[in-house]
């Protein structure tokens, strides 16, 4: 129990109950689905949720049954209930990083922007923040603060309704006859709930890549998939590999281990491999079709120029990226190669451009 994150729990419910209402077909919100995804991530020791109860009766009973602590903020004559709300739940979260130290994770149930200042309060005091709120009613600014935002949407257990179809105009009038069949409108095939939210894996991959050529780069020990999960999050807040369709993140690096992209070795804990990138292969491989690439734009003695180098490439292999290589940008791709002694690179102050130049294999 030592080694596990105490999470304390901060509710703005009435924002989540409204957007559940207003983007969810008029669906009642459900703790449920927080509650397990959270039970994942550590124990949670302080379950508090703020609202005016008075217009929430019926999640009264819902809330109660799980544990959470309902704090009153009622209505009162000339005064913004909304504000009490946000401003009596900030407090409370501030003053509890402060008096109980061991809370390590503060989640922050809202997707009110106006909680940004208070999400960058808890992380310089050195907290860890996990957002959730309900993707269609989150403010852009909320996500990127956090340590990792969840949409409420995307979790599991949670059913999002399909989009409504929309109604048929009313039929033309027509004169006196056999009745006819009603003109009804064709209803739409729904799409999945799924594919709005399905991102491309080839592009996940190179940020992957790039991530971790960047941890390669910057230390000097191993990259361990837990590490690698918490870069990902860092970058983008809002990740998780079940976009993608895998059920863990380990499950999805054996995918991309499978295609060649990374390579796994036994880590220092069981479940927690070391991630690292192909040294051979494919790097080979594209250091050789530059090299090509030159030698056929100049022969065996002339220069090429970087600009338009890139195009040239891709001509030659339509699905040629530095980037799926662990490189940032084609120069940096380059400069490898020159390094490797496949091409010489120098800039020409002339030209105003780097030349290339193919070298002897």
């Amino acid at each position: 129990m030592d080694h596990e994150d105490r999470i304390a729990l901060f509710l703005d419910y009435e924002n989540l109950a409204l957007g559940v209402r207003d983007h969810h077909g008029g669906g009642a919100f459900d703790f449920r689905p927080i509650a397990d995804a959270l039970a994942e991530r550590g124990r949670v020791v302080v379950r508090r949720a703020y609202a005016d109860w008075s217009y929430f009766d019926e999640d009264r009973r819902m809330l109660t049954r799980s544990h959470v602590e309902l704090i009153e903020i009622p209505q009162r004559m000339g005064a913004s209930r909304k504000n009490a709300a946000d401003i009596k739940m900030a407090v409370d979260a501030v003053e509890l990083a402060f008096e109980r130290g061991y809370i390590s994770t503060f989640v922050i149930c809202t997707g009110d922007s106006d909680f940004t200042p208070l999400v960058h309060k808890l992380r310089e005091l050195n907290k860890r923040v996990i957002g959730v709120g309900v993707e269609k009613s989150t403010s852009a600014l909320l996500p990127p603060a956090c340590d990792e935002f969840l949409y409420y949407d995307r979790l599991e257990g949670v059913d999002v309704p399909p989009p409504a179809a929309r109604r048929s105009r009313p039929a033309r009038t027509t004169p006196p006859g056999p009745a006819a069949e009603p003109a009804v409108e064709p209803l739409a095939e729904a799409a999945p709930a799924e594919e709005g939210r399905a991102r491309d894996v080839d592009t996940l991959a190179v940020q992957l890549v790039q991530t971790v050529a960047g941890m390669q780069g910057s230390s000097s020990g191993d990259v361990t998939a837990s590490a690698l999960k918490r870069a990902l999050l860092r970058k983008d807040p809002t990740f998780s590999e079940s976009d993608y369709g895998f059920r863990t993140f380990g499950e999805l690096l054996r995918h991309l281990a499978a295609r060649n992209v990374v390579e796994l070795a036994a880590g220092p804990a069981k479940g927690d491999p070391e991630v690292s990138l192909p040294e051979q292969g494919d790097r080979d491989v594209a250091f050789g079709l530059l090299r090509s690439v030159v030698v056929d734009l100049a022969g065996e003695g002339g220069t090429v120029a970087l600009s338009g180098l890139k195009d040239q490439l891709r001509r030659a292999r339509p699905d040629f990226s530095e980037k799926k290589l662990g490189y940032r940008g084609f120069l940096q791709f380059c400069k490898a190669a020159a390094t490797g002694g496949v091409v010489e690179l120098r800039w020409s102050p002339e030209d105003g451009d780097y030349l290339l130049t193919p070298q002897t294999p």
